[in-house]
């Protein structure tokens, strides 16, 4: 075995061997894709006759009955009256088929013609036949074709009469052009040898046409053709006599009438597109075969030389080999560790925190806001983002630690050798630094930060899984607290993520259960302290945890694709809200309604929203709809025709929190807006440092000098002394009122009057 085994290896036998089975495999491969091919049309063509059968049985009888209607009409007809009346009664009441087509004639004992609807049409001779036939049976008879004075064939159905004494007096007959049975033939579906024909069950074919051809008399062996053993729905190659051609057949005995319906498809046809398919693949298999023998030859002669660089690619294998182990372990995009590698790392890390009785801490990160800089300015930048991110992480730690990419915008810094939590926070603080500071993509200037969650082995977790599960739910709420900060993991963070997964199961039906309340929160001018407006803030009435603010649940819903309909119902209900006040007598408010980015790229945003206005009657220049940064730079020129679209309802645009998002201050006048909101950040800055010159006041005179309403949030005093030296339009916030009910928004409204009035009445 050992002495034949390198022969068989050896290039002659071993190319000989392998083209035997390749060219065995190409002709077996070919020769099953032919079988196929063929088994197919004959499927294929066995349930086209089976339809077509079906469709044509269907429109015989149906014409069928429709003429034995007619038979039975007249006949009915002439007990009371005489023959001529009654054909010519039932034609003034078009109770008679079409003339055109049909002729009804009635014939006495003696076989003369009494009444007919065609005098030219009739055939003494033929209606002699049908006389006798019908004298015997109380059934329809059809008679064999006779030709009219047109040189076509002419069908008679008939049935007898009698007269008052219960004799035979007579047939009542309709007359039909034999070519009326098979009209529905089309030589795309039947082809030129197909055949579709009314065989009588006397043998003899009262209509049969196949292709162009239409003939009529023809008789066949009716026994053979139509048997009541074969499967009715079920296609059978015959050969027909009448012309030698084997066909796809389907016979069937109609039902209540001596005549028998005949499909047919040639066999030769069906099956022509697979013959040519088949030749297609012998001529196909051949060249192929014809190509491996070309290329096993070339191979033969070439072996010697694969002889001489087998070293020279045993060498590139391993070259190759170590390449794709590195790409198995590190992201091909930052070529960091990928998931896979860093799980490694962090058991291996892990085990020796054990054994030398030391901490570890994990750090999980992940970008805020990526997914609007990677829609707005496209993949590639977003690739360059993360390839830099990455960059700047691994500049941030130590040699030592471990910088990792687990998926998408998601990191993880692993530091080993940690004693205390605040060896943590310095190296948090600079991966917070790094990671805003602006990056320039695709020529444009922006800021990027990132949430970090961070957790401690063994405290918060002793095994891989629960410390990645601890790190996250700690980046989670690092996002809650307004993103760009880091997090420690606690167990309270645990039980605020249990929370999280019971709001997640009740809010799926509060909106069915009618648990979100409307809260308004008041607007007043800077000048005077006067109500101007409102702003419409969705609050939950969980029915265990309470009244819970929009920060509990709104980025929930987001998540579970609930907001379009929550906002609905929002706008709807502010809407109405509004208008139900104006009935009240209060004067006219604007009404200020959120709107989130999954919103605002509603293709029906701008219908709900012009429902919303129609049902409720509301002035649209009394809604208010306030959007972020971040949705307007998503895609610049969409979001401006969405403004513009909103202008032209008549409804006042807002950006909220203005000056905390990405967007250049340049861009700002392209957007068709009424008012900015200035991020509370800004304002809460001024309260503790009220420099004139500072940030919030730049933002101030911008919105001033684009014509633009400047509303601020006020919460301290502090903020409220700074914003009276520089801000004249309006403010809101906790300085003011709380969101309200609109009960005690109400009645705030009754005071605000009641104190207008009260100077007139004194």
């Amino acid at each position: 075995m050992r002495g034949w085994l390198p022969r068989l290896l050896e290039p002659p036998v071993l190319f000989t061997a392998i083209t035997l089975v390749l060219l065995a495999s190409i002709w077996g491969i070919t020769w099953n894709l032919a079988n196929r091919e063929q088994v197919a049309a004959q499927r294929t063509a066995a349930a086209l006759t089976a339809e077509l059968a079906d469709t044509y049985e269907a429109q015989v009888v149906r014409a069928l009955r429709e003429i034995d209607g007619t038979l039975k009409l007249v006949r009915y007809a002439l007990e009371d009256r005489s023959p001529p009346a009654v054909l010519r009664e039932l034609r003034d009441h078009e109770l008679l088929p079409y003339a055109r087509l049909f002729t009804v004639s009635l014939v006495d004992a003696a076989g003369s013609v009494v009444a007919t609807t065609d005098p030219d049409d009739s055939d003494p001779r033929a209606l002699m036949q049908v006389l006798e036939s019908a004298r015997t049976t109380d059934a329809m008879v059809v008679s064999h074709p006779q030709g009219d004075r047109d040189g076509e064939s002419l069908l008679d159905f008939s049935r007898r009469y009698a007269d008052a004494d219960g004799r035979f007096a007579g047939v009542v007959t309709v007359s039909v052009h034999a070519g009326y049975f098979v009209s529905s033939y089309e030589a795309r579906v039947f082809g030129k040898r197909g055949v579709l024909g009314l065989l009588g069950t006397d043998g003899v074919f009262r209509a049969l046409r196949s292709g162009d051809t239409l003939s009529s008399g023809l008789a066949t062996d009716y026994a053979a053709l139509v048997s009541d053993d074969a499967d009715e729905g079920t296609a059978e190659v015959r050969l027909h006599g009448w012309d030698n051609t084997r066909r796809y057949s389907i016979a069937r005995k109609l039902f209540e009438f001596p005549l028998a319906i005949v499909v047919g498809l040639a066999e030769a046809e069906q099956h022509a597109a697979a013959a040519d398919l088949r030749r297609r693949y012998l001529r196909r298999a051949g060249a192929v075969s014809a190509l491996l023998l070309a290329v096993m030859a070339l191979l033969g002669g070439l072996s010697w030389r694969l002889q001489q660089a087998r070293a020279r690619a045993q060498d590139e294998r391993i070259e190759h080999a170590r390449r794709l182990e590195h790409l198995a372990f590190h992201d091909n995009l930052t070529d960091l560790p990928n998931r896979a590698h860093f799980s490694h790392l962090l058991i291996q890390g892990m085990q020796q925190a054990r054994r030398y009785e030391r901490k570890l801490a994990l750090l999980f990160l992940d970008l805020d806001h990526f997914k609007v800089i990677n829609d707005s300015l496209g993949h590639e930048a977003g690739d360059e983002l993360l390839q830099e991110i990455g960059r700047r992480l691994h500049g941030s730690v130590r040699a030592s630690d471990i910088v990792a990419r687990l998926s998408g915008d998601e990191f993880v810094v692993l530091l080993p050798e940690i004693d205390t939590p605040d060896q943590v926070v310095p190296v948090a603080e600079k991966i917070l630094a790094a990671v805003a500071r602006p990056f320039t993509l695709a020529g444009q200037e922006i800021s990027v930060t990132v949430s970090v969650g961070v957790t401690l082995f063994p405290d918060d977790g002793d095994d891989e899984q629960t410390l990645m599960k601890s790190a996250d739910v700690a980046m989670y709420h690092a996002k809650e607290q307004g993103k760009n900060n880091f997090r420690f993991f606690s167990q309270a963070l645990s039980t605020d993520s249990l929370e999280r997964l019971t709001l997640e199961a009740s809010l799926r039906n509060a909106l069915e259960r009618g648990e979100f309340r409307l809260c308004y929160q008041a607007r007043r001018s800077m000048s005077d302290g006067r109500i101007t407006g409102m702003e419409a803030l969705v609050h939950w009435q969980h029915p265990e945890l309470g009244l819970l603010p929009p920060c509990k649940f709104v980025p929930l819903a987001e998540e579970l694709g609930l907001i379009l309909a929550l906002g609905r119902w929002a706008l709807t209900s502010a809407c109405r809200q509004n208008v139900a006040w104006q009935r009240e007598g209060f004067p006219p408010l604007g009404m200020a309604v959120k709107l989130s980015e999954r919103q605002f790229i509603d293709e029906s945003l701008v219908k709900n929203m012009a429902s919303a206005l129609n049902d409720s009657g509301m002035d649209p220049q009394l809604l208010e709809v306030e959007i972020t940064e971040g949705v307007v730079i998503r895609d610049i020129q969409q979001t401006i025709r969405t403004l513009t679209d909103l202008k032209r309802l008549g409804v006042r645009v807002a950006i909220n929190d203005f000056g905390a998002g990405y967007s250049s201050l340049s861009n700002l006048q392209q957007y068709p807006i009424d008012m900015i909101r200035i991020h509370r950040s800004f304002i809460r800055d001024r309260g503790r440092n009220p420099d004139p010159s500072g940030l919030a006041a730049a933002l101030i005179k911008l919105g001033r000098s684009l014509s633009l309403t400047v509303i601020a949030e006020v919460e301290p005093e502090a903020q409220a002394d700074f914003l009276r030296t520089q801000l004249r339009d309006e403010f809101q916030g906790y300085y003011t009122h709380q969101p309200m009910s609109a009960e005690d928004f109400a009645q705030l409204m009754r005071q605000q009057l009641a104190a207008e009035d009260r100077p007139r009445t004194d």
